[in-house]
């Protein structure tokens, strides 16, 4: 069976099984650290709640048949341990089924979580994660040669996420077809970097260059992983180029991270790579092949859902096809914002809420909070809180589900809540009213900044959330607690 494995590429599979590893690791570690004030038995969209009414056929998960959130950190930390592990190399020094049972844990704890994750987890970069983790379950070990089956098929992913998120900007906003969506991307991206006020500054025709490059690198680059080498090494450090650009531009939670460990599998590491240890020139066992090609037929026809959403005018970004997210569309930015609107969100002591009154600003971590703060960098690392304020900003029905929750934890002075925030004002004792108003952001000027410090300029423009309360009602002998506007 010498056309099933390629002893030769051991590295670039050796490089590509640590680097997912370590990208799993942050993942589960932003799940355990994050998860009681979004999803826990008394978070703002509670699992329990959620799996009431949401079939296990519908989204399989490990919580649809147990939860509680002492369950659910143990089998996040277990996640981060097993990671950790395989990153450090325990999946070279077990045998072959043993690694795969490992690679295996990982992606259906990841899926557990995943599927109960609701809004906090709806990201294209989730879906992503596992569908690279899926196929680095047959990726082998040490003991066997790499599948070249399998190393095709992280191409394929390589390929959808790059021409897909190519097409859905030619098909959506304009500004990518006349080239100046970066005279605005910098500055109104989800979460920006401490060199995003930098990049917002280049000149505008280095914008141009730099939208070009994009619809090169998306368009035309992915097609050449499939070339012979050495061309589709060319085109992988092309992606790879792009994809650090963007880290140093912006925070994407680990979007771009495992892209770039997407793309190390199409590079030629022979050259450095010296020979390949014995056993993988080694025949694989007979249970082992048989199985990969199995799983690359189920691919393959699954495949047929995002070829036929690509080729389509009404292309959709970031959707899985299946409850197991094996094979799924992908892309991002198929619109611009050209202007930046934030919520910010304040509390008073004041028992009499009044506009003059002493109102005090909460900080978020990643999110702009503070004009002189200048952004903070925190990928792959994934603030989810701070991710769903953008949304919220852009229409208050992306945040129907968990901003009053939210609001409401604010007021009881909620620890886990705190913790998702980088400055509390009430360190005491929690506000007596929560209010939310909206600001316009943008960059303020090299001048601006050399005379105020400022990084950010905001101007009010209305009332987002109206000073709000909690309330002790009385119901039944006793009583309860609920929001309640003023």
């Amino acid at each position: 069976m010498d056309w099933f494995t390629a002893p030769d590429l051991w590295l670039g599979r050796l490089v590509f099984q640590r680097a997912l590893a370590g990208v799993y690791l942050v993942a589960f570690l932003a799940a355990a650290l994050q998860f009681r004030a979004l999803i826990g038995s008394r978070g703002m969209l509670p699992v329990p709640q959620h799996v009431r009414f949401v079939p296990f056929k519908r989204a399989p998960s490990l919580f649809q048949l147990h939860y509680s959130d002492r369950f659910f950190a143990g089998c996040a930390w277990t996640g981060a341990a097993l990671s950790a592990a395989l990153a450090a190399g325990a999946g070279d020094a077990v045998p072959l089924g043993a690694a795969m049972a490992m690679w295996a844990v990982l992606w259906a704890l990841y899926l557990s979580i995943v599927n109960v994750g609701q809004t906090w987890y709806s990201f294209g970069w989730e879906s992503l994660l596992l569908e690279a983790g899926f196929l680095a379950v047959f990726l082998g070990n040490a003991e066997t040669g790499p599948p070249v089956l399998v190393l095709w098929l992280l191409r394929w992913v390589a390929f959808r996420v790059e021409f897909g998120a190519g097409l859905i900007k030619m098909r959506g906003d304009a500004c990518w077809r006349k080239l100046t969506c970066l005279y605005h991307h910098h500055e109104t991206q989800p979460m920006p970097g401490p060199l995003s006020w930098f990049f917002h500054h280049l000149p505008k025709p280095l914008h141009r260059v730099e939208c070009a490059a994009n619809h090169v690198t998306q368009l035309v680059v992915p097609v050449l992983l499939f070339a012979p080498q050495p061309v589709a090494s060319y085109a992988a450090c092309a992606i790879v180029a792009t994809q650090l650009w963007l880290v140093l531009s912006g925070n994407f939670a680990w979007l771009n991270w495992l892209t770039i460990t997407l793309a190390l599998p199409a590079v030629d590491f022979t050259p450095v790579a010296g020979p390949p240890p014995a056993a993988a020139s080694a025949p694989p066992p007979v249970w082992f092949a048989v199985l990969v090609c199995a799983v690359t037929l189920l691919v393959l026809v699954l495949s047929r859902h995002p070829v036929r959403n690509m080729v389509s005018r009404r292309q959709v970004m970031n959707r899985s096809f299946d409850s197991l997210h094996l094979v799924n569309t992908y892309g991002a930015f198929g619109t611009v914002s050209r202007v930046r609107d934030e919520v910010v969100v304040e509390g008073t002591p004041d028992a009499v809420p009044r506009e003059d009154g002493e109102w005090r600003e909460y900080g978020f971590k990643g999110k702009p909070g503070d004009p002189r703060r200048i952004p903070r960098q925190f990928a792959p690392y994934h603030l989810r809180l701070d991710w769903l304020m953008w949304f919220a900003a852009l229409s208050p029905g992306y945040a129907r589900d968990w901003f009053g929750p939210f609001v409401e934890r604010l007021l009881e002075g909620d620890r886990d809540t705190l913790r998702l925030i980088r400055r509390n004002p009430f360190p005491g004792a929690p506000p007596v009213y929560v209010r939310a108003r909206l600001y316009r952001y943008r960059f303020t000027t090299w001048r601006e900044l050399r005379e105020t410090g400022a990084w950010w300029h905001r101007s009010l423009l209305r009332e987002y959330l109206p000073p709000t309360r909690l309330s002790v009602v009385s119901a039944s002998g006793g009583a309860g607690e609920r929001s309640e506007s003023e």
